[in-house]
């Protein structure tokens, strides 16, 4: 059964695949379409500096009890901070291929240290019924580091490329070590190649 969350994380995609007159059939019953769309009509950086404000704001924290043995219940506000977490993950993703590489970084660096502040106190942005962090919003690390690395790499040097992958990797997706220092690999130039071989594949 589909949760409320991972409803509006499709109807959130939708938005960005159907054209405005299909979008306002499929929508206008519960929201005004300007409401949906007006957020691509602002930049990438400006749409992520306001939700990371607003997560730091405490906007979408509402605690929620978690009801018998459902401790995976989540407040609405939960839902709608992960459901926007997704949006502007993928709206990262996509800009990295043709943006400024260095405002993306930008946008990337403020959503993961959203994540960081929730596995450091993790109920003052976001509240779980149960003990939760960051690997409860769901990141698709197979798509975001391909993404990010890549701009990481035509913004940094090779000593700051080597420890900007090496932190990322350690704080998100340490248990895929191996596979995520390849990716790092495969989009750095040959100066960040080689300060990449210095650091341990493994860490245990």
């Amino acid at each position: 059964m589909l949760t409320r969350g991972n409803l509006l994380i499709i109807a959130e995609r939708a938005t960005e695949l159907l054209p405005t007159r299909k979008l306002n059939a499929l929508l206008a019953e519960f929201m005004p379409l300007n409401e949906v769309t007006s957020s691509a009509r602002v930049s990438l950086i400006d749409d992520v500096r306001l939700f990371h404000a607003a997560s730091l704001a405490g906007e979408y924290h509402e605690e929620c009890r978690g009801h018998s043995n459902k401790v995976d219940d989540q407040s609405k506000r939960t839902d709608v901070f992960i459901a926007e977490f997704d949006r502007l993950t993928r709206r990262c993703i996509r800009a990295a291929k043709t943006a400024p590489p260095l405002a993306v970084r930008e946008a990337f660096e403020l959503l993961f240290e959203l994540l960081r502040h929730i596995d450091k106190a993790n109920d003052e942005i976001i509240f779980f019924a149960d003990e939760g962090g960051s690997r409860d919003i769901g990141v698709d690390w197979r798509l975001v580091f391909p993404a990010y690395f890549r701009c990481v790499g035509e913004t940094a040097s090779a000593h700051v490329f080597v420890q900007v992958v090496d932190q990322v990797i350690r704080d998100f997706a340490d248990y895929q070590r191996p596979h995520y220092l390849q990716i790092a690999r495969r989009v750095a130039n040959a100066t960040q190649k080689a300060a990449l071989r210095a650091l341990p594949v493994a860490r245990w």
